[in-house]
Order: structure tokens, then C-alpha cells, then sequence
């Protein structure tokens, strides 16, 4: 990795996650000013611009490394914000990578739900406690369709973006937790000290979105 140059005071670190959300929003944060391009292919995951470093991560990274100022700001899917309890500031709804988090059962499954399976046990916690549902959550890493399918859980919480999986494997949605999209996060230490260059990123960004 190339060693990290000398910046000045305005200098801004930007978090992004891997895949397609990043190139979405590299592709808005140079409608808003920033000097981006998509990186090209390689195994590097720090890259620099004139005044932004740009860094490359997990979904799940993205909130912790703003969150303690390793990044002045970032862009993350809301569910993976809610589910990281990080206190960030969230000034933007960037309105890409539209979904929503559902509660999930077979097709036709009745009686009480006793355990969920999900990779959301923040979200589902908070979701099933409001509801006065005891139900155990077990945290699954992926493949959640199959926990009812296969009797693992009585109903699921996961994104639902077009429905498709859900009906390929005969479930369906009951209930919907929140909806998400993709959010600017800002540190909020870094939001006085760099001000100059976050608030006008701010406002371009409202004004692109609509927001």
C-alpha cells in the first residue's frame, strides 16, 4: 500500500463499502464536488486524490471507522448503520440501494414464532421486544431462506429488495422492520474540525438527492 502523504488541515478520509454501493457513491460524491474516479481493479484498499483519501472496507467497517475518526465520513446502507448502534451523524438519505427489512415466514405458516433467524439480531431484538414476542434470535451468517424452510427458525428478518428470493422459496413477508437506502455518515468531531470542506458536501449532496 502506497504510505499515506502529508495532508493539511481539510484534508478529508472517506469510507466506503466494497461493491456496488461504492461505485454508486463515488459516482454521486463527484456529482458533489469531490475529485473521485472508481478505482481501478487491484488489491490496493487506500487510494488517494487531490484532497480526499478514499477508503475501501466491509459494509459492516464503514460505521465503526467513522464512528471513531479512522474516516471523516462514509456511506453505508441504513440497515447496516441501525444495526451497528454506532452514533454517527447522519445528515443525508442518498436515496440508492433502496430496500427494507422484513419479518419472513413460510407460505401459510401459523402459531406463535419462538425463534427468528437473522443477520439483524439488533434490529429484530428491538423489533420483537416492542412486539412483546419472547422469541430466541439465532444469527445466521447467510442462506436465512432456508431457517424456516428447514424448521431452524418459525420466521426470518432480512432485506427484501425485489421479492424474488422470497418467492423462489415459497415465503412470504408479514410484517416490514424499516425501509433502507444508502446514507452519508459524518464524525461528528470531524464535522467542526473540517467544516469548510463537510458542510459544503453536505448541502450539495441535500441538493442532488432532493433532500
Amino acid at each position: 500500500m502506497t504510505p499515506a502523504p502529508t495532508r493539511d488541515p481539510d484534508h478529508l478520509t472517506i469510507a466506503l463499502p466494497k461493491g456496488r454501493i461504492m461505485d454508486d457513491a463515488i459516482a454521486l460524491l463527484a456529482q458533489a464536488g469531490l475529485p473521485l474516479t472508481t478505482p481501478e481493479a487491484s488489491r490496493a484498499l487506500r487510494h488517494e486524490y487531490p484532497g480526499v483519501t478514499l477508503l475501501e472496507l466491509r459494509n459492516q467497517d464503514v460505521p465503526v471507522y467513522v464512528d471513531l475518526g479512522a474516516a471523516d465520513a462514509g456511506i453505508v446502507g441504513k440497515d447496516v448503520l441501525v444495526e451497528s448502534g454506532r452514533a454517527v451523524y447522519e445528515p443525508v438519505d442518498l436515496r440508492f440501494a433502496a430496500c427494507h427489512l422484513s419479518l419472513i415466514r413460510e407460505k401459510g405458516a401459523g402459531g406463535p414464532i419462538h425463534r427468528v433467524g437473522t443477520k439483524y439480531p439488533r434490529s429484530t431484538r428491538a423489533y420483537l421486544n416492542a412486539r412483546g414476542i419472547p422469541a430466541e434470535i439465532i444469527k445466521l451468517s447467510g442462506s436465512i431462506e432456508l431457517a424456516p424452510l428447514t424448521g431452524l427458525a418459525d420466521a426470518i428478518v432480512d432485506l427484501v429488495q425485489t421479492g424474488s428470493t422470497l418467492k423462489a422459496n415459497h415465503l412470504e413477508e408479514l410484517d416490514i422492520l424499516y425501509h433502507s437506502s444508502a446514507r452519508l455518515i459524518v464524525n461528528r468531531a470531524a464535522l467542526k474540525l473540517r467544516r469548510h470542506r463537510l458542510r459544503p458536501l453536505i448541502e450539495k449532496l441535500r441538493e442532488l438527492t432532493g433532500e
